[in-house]
């Protein structure tokens, strides 16, 4: 796994990466992050179940993202590939500059490839511009795409011109037992009257005049909907005075939500707790009735499905993959403007005190919904598919008498003509600057082969593998442990 996101830094992608590793480590591969130097954190770490990280000291320029340098990763990238035995790697993000570099680097060295996508980019700004000619670089010689949601790969398939059936969908997941209600309890079977009825404690009811309290738990940034979270909290304040506002992040918006809260005066009705770290969530979460998530753009979000696994009832805005990640009676959707969100967030209120919404359900079903032992088994099947274990008419869901053949394009070649031919076509000038790169690359790597022979670099121990988990309940359970274990490390 190659990211320039992982923890400490608490995150989706790094709790994607972290959780989908101690999976396939329970499947019985052996996995190994690299990722650039945190503070406090450099060199080689071991964490939960024997997964090991590599925290490689490059230098950062923003958000956590390392500067590109192209060729400089590639000795020290190579060195940990040869030490550690590495068939294939697997990049995360699209604005990291290691997983574009180790994916660049993995296919000069003959190594299957996978990329996940965690986020959507548009088409008309600078920034998404230079970022979708990048990905479309990196993805043009790449085996196969992961996204978190259909929506990102309809975005991912036209920002790199890929070919549809290269991409495949598996969302995120969590360990719902890491987010219980406050009040939760287990269903029970009820045999005293010989029957197998199942008995769960009655929801706690809201009154007319009982305050509600809505969370907001994200990072404070433009795309995260910070704007508009500023100008509805008012507003919503306004409309019901027993409403109370609890917000955890940290961002460059924390100042202008400190602003409006200093120029309305009220710092009584909303409480902002700062950055928390992921374990602290679902403490944080336990206290409100209602989950605010105003983004302007996202792929998927799992914090909204760990806010209903606390048993929160979710309004978000309706953009991106949300509306694929919960069912309808779970979330009350709003447009991405500061009058819809102040109505939807008024009706959601409205169904809590009327107690139309049975949110105690909510965790039984979300734990059904999504699992990360299911993350694993369908991220296996891509590394199988890619390594050649399953047929290609199989896996990528063609027959070779309908017009494509299992030697087709699909199937990379690690030739370097052939590599050569696929960056050309990637623009008039790109396409050669492409080219050159691959080029050099190439080059890099024998001069590596012949000055600093693979006979010389020393073949890392495996840690002793992890005996498969009997039960699904098992299986969360040590996740949950091991997310505690690494955080607290």
């Amino acid at each position: 796994m190659a990211c320039d996101f992982f923890f400490p830094q608490p995150g989706g992608v790094e709790c994607h990466i972290y959780q989908l590793s101690t999976k396939l480590i329970d499947r019985g591969h052996k996995v190994v992050i690299i990722t650039h130097a945190y503070q406090g954190r450099t060199g080689v770490r071991y964490l939960t179940n024997g997964l090991k990280v590599y925290h490689v000291p490059f230098f950062v320029i923003y958000r956590e993202s390392t500067m590109p340098t192209v060729f400089s990763f590639f000795p020290i990238f190579r060195n940990i590939v040869i030490r550690e035995q590495i068939q294939i790697v697997h990049g995360h993000a699209s604005l990291s500059s290691f997983c574009h570099e180790a994916i660049l680097h993995a296919r000069t060295m003959g190594l299957r490839t996978v990329f996940t996508d965690h986020s959507l980019f548009g088409f008309a700004d600078a920034g998404s511009i230079l970022t979708n000619k990048l990905l479309k670089f990196i993805l043009s010689d790449v085996d196969h795409v992961i996204c978190v949601s259909h929506t990102c790969k309809e975005n991912t398939v036209l920002r790199a011109s890929l070919d549809p059936l290269m991409v495949s969908v598996i969302p995120n997941a969590v360990v719902a037992e890491n987010f219980r209600p406050r009040a939760y309890t287990p269903r029970i079977t009820d045999r005293l009257s010989g029957g197998s009825q199942e008995v769960q404690a009655s929801p706690e009811l809201l009154g007319p005049d009982d305050t509600i309290t809505i969370v907001v738990i994200s990072r404070l940034f433009y795309n995260k909907g910070t704007d508009l979270l500023i100008a509805a909290i008012p507003r919503i304040l306004a409309s019901h005075p027993n409403v109370r506002f609890i917000i955890a992040g940290s961002g460059p918006k924390a100042i202008d939500l400190e602003q409006m809260l200093e120029r309305n005066v009220l710092q009584d009705k909303v409480e902002m707790l700062g950055p928390v770290r992921h374990e602290e969530v679902r403490d944080v979460m336990i206290r409100g009735h209602i989950y605010l998530h105003p983004s302007l753009t996202e792929a998927f979000g799992t914090v909204i499905v760990e806010a209903a696994s606390c048993g929160l009832y979710v309004v978000c805005t309706r953009v991106g993959g949300i509306p694929e990640v919960l069912p309808q009676h779970m979330t009350t959707f709003a447009k991405p403007e500061e009058d819809d969100l102040v109505m939807a967030t008024g009706k959601a209120i409205a169904a809590l005190r009327s107690n139309k919404v049975r949110t105690d359900r909510f965790h039984d079903q979300v734990k059904m919904m999504y699992s990360w032992r299911d993350v694993a088994q369908r991220t296996e099947r891509v590394y199988n598919g890619i390594c050649g274990d399953i047929r290609p008419e199989e896996f990528y869901g063609y027959y070779p008498g309908q017009g494509l053949d299992a030697s087709g394009d699909r199937v990379r070649s690690f030739a370097l003509i052939d590599r050569l031919k696929r960056y050309y076509g990637c623009g008039v000038w790109a396409g050669k600057l492409f080219c050159l790169c691959v080029v050099i690359d190439f080059l890099l790597y024998i001069f590596l082969e012949m000055w600093f022979p693979r006979v010389n670099i020393d073949i890392a121990r495996s840690w002793p593998k992890k005996v498969e988990q009997k039960s699904e309940n098992d299986g969360l359970n040590n996740s949950s442990k091991g997310s505690r274990s690494h955080l607290a490390s």
